[in-house]
């Protein structure tokens, strides 16, 4: 019997043999003891993982959330078991020394020996406690646990305080493999038909990346891969989303990579960002028929405003380079502000929150598809599902040509503009609007993406702050 089938049977027996979940998770002194095992092993790895976003300041404990052991650890066995934890991180926060701390999933396998194939991935032997002599890894990289995850979702239903949904059958037998290129969540490919997303940190309330794609799937929008499965937590008055599984665009490459390409080869990339607006612009209009628009009226265009400028202020007070511009960055917010204090108001609705070359895949037919509706992770969830102007993706795009055209040599910044152009163009004709012709909005939005660009950069790639740098030059010397 293949470690795959084993691993389905004692899913199977698991499942059958419990009329309750009390045995998926674990008691209270139990807990503590559990942890209290793991402290030191998780103390000096979770901090190396990319996906952790404490970078920069001392862990200073750990608190647990939830355990549950998604496959049993049957002490008289070899292995492995999977033990899926949710760990309140602790950190100084600049106001105290120990912070309510963010709360990470961690999906952890645990063996009596580790195969050579899985030495990568393994996180230390525990030293006491309920798992002393045990095996901790990274469970994602074990094709055994893997295929474990895509059972559960087969067969949908509660774990303890874990729930798993399904739109859809799912197949069973697909090979897993895990996927390298992400930072801030981890993803595992299912036999080139499914692709499964893992949120790292997660806060209570649904992630846009399943509440949007949902919505999408309603409304019929096609440029969204719709959800096929997904797991959340129960452990708070909210549920805490875990996990996505979607449709996996076998054969699509990225803009990013497809941008580089053309400049690379000489080629322009116009008919390609002219579709893109379009995109765009449909998914737009699916999303605004499918949940509220609120209008933008004077109260939330001021605290929009306020947030820009605290933005600027903060970006300035980390990176001097940006001081000087700090004036003219300042009128795009002004500008703005004045036009509210009118009576303007402008349309809101939800919108994907972070929307730039590398979230987007063009298939082989030349059909272009947005993915990674989360949002900037770093900001506030309930931040990031709040409804804003449609040019906050548009302005995200259009900073993400000048990228693309900075990151070639020689900077070819032509290129850029006649992307920007076309795809504003492209918007335009499927939306029936140009968000052009809103140049208040449209410019300081820009500037707000340029602000948090320049302060990325010179705190993760030093290298790369001409870039936005460049832009922040641009729009500091624009007319009001």
């Amino acid at each position: 019997m293949s470690e795959a089938a084993s691993t389905r049977v004692a899913l199977a027996k698991s499942t059958t043999s419990r009329k309750t979940t009390r045995r998926h998770t674990t008691s209270a002194s139990g807990t503590t003891a559990l942890l209290a095992s793991l402290a030191p092993l998780l103390h000096e790895w979770v901090p190396r993982q990319r996906w952790f976003a404490g970078k920069g300041k001392p862990v200073t404990g750990f608190s647990l959330v939830a355990a549950t052991e998604i496959l049993p650890l049957d002490s008289a066995s070899t292995g492995p078991g999977l033990l899926h934890l949710l760990v309140r991180v602790h950190q100084p926060d600049g106001r105290s020394a120990q912070s309510q701390g963010d709360c990470y999933q961690l999906l952890l396998g645990v063996r009596a020996t580790l195969p050579t194939r899985l030495a990568e991935a393994r996180i230390g032997q525990v030293a006491d406690g309920p798992l002393a002599g045990r095996i901790l890894y990274e469970g994602l990289h074990d094709p055994r646990v893997a295929d474990l995850l895509l059972e559960r979702f087969r067969h949908p239903g509660s774990l303890g305080p874990l729930r798993f949904d399904r739109a859809e059958p799912i197949p069973p037998g697909l090979t897993p493999r895990v996927l390298d290129t992400e930072q801030s969540n981890s993803s595992l490919v299912f036999g080139d038909a499914f692709i499964l997303k893992i949120f790292r940190r997660v806060f209570p309330g649904t992630n846009p990346d399943l509440e949007l794609p949902l919505a999408l799937g309603r409304e019929g929008c096609g440029r969204v891969p719709a959800p096929v499965a997904w797991f959340e937590a129960t452990t708070s008055p909210e549920p805490l989303t875990l996990g996505v599984l979607q449709p996996f665009l076998r054969g699509a490459q990225d803009g990013w990579q497809l941008a580089l390409a053309a400049l690379a080869a000489g080629r322009d990339f116009v008919t390609e960002a002219h579709a893109l607006g379009r995109a765009t612009a449909e998914v737009h209009t699916a999303l605004a028929a499918a949940l509220p628009t609120p209008p933008l009226a004077h109260d939330r265009t001021r605290h929009l405003v306020a947030g820009m400028v605290e933005r600027l202020e903060a970006a300035a007070q980390a990176v001097p380079a940006l001081v000087p511009y700090v004036p003219g960055l300042r009128n795009a917010f002004d500008a703005v502000a004045a036009l509210g204090e009118t009576g303007r108001g402008w349309a809101a609705q939800r919108v994907h929150g972070d929307l730039h070359l590398g979230q987007t895949l063009r298939g082989d037919d030349g059909f272009w598809s947005l993915i990674d509706f989360e949002g900037e992770p770093a900001r506030p969830l309930p931040e990031r599902r709040s409804p804003q102007p449609t040019v906050r993706d548009v302005a995200g795009m259009l900073r993400s040509f000048d990228y693309a055209a900075r990151s070639h040599h020689p900077w070819n910044p032509e290129w850029a503009a006649r992307c920007r152009a076309a795809y504003c163009e492209g918007y335009a004709a499927a939306a029936g609007s140009d968000p052009r012709a809103e140049p208040e909005l449209l410019r300081a939005h820009e500037t707000d993406k340029a602000v948090y660009e320049v302060l990325y950069e010179a705190r993760h790639r030093p290298d790369w702050l001409p870039v936005p740098m460049a832009a922040i030059q641009r729009l500091a010397a624009a007319p009001v």
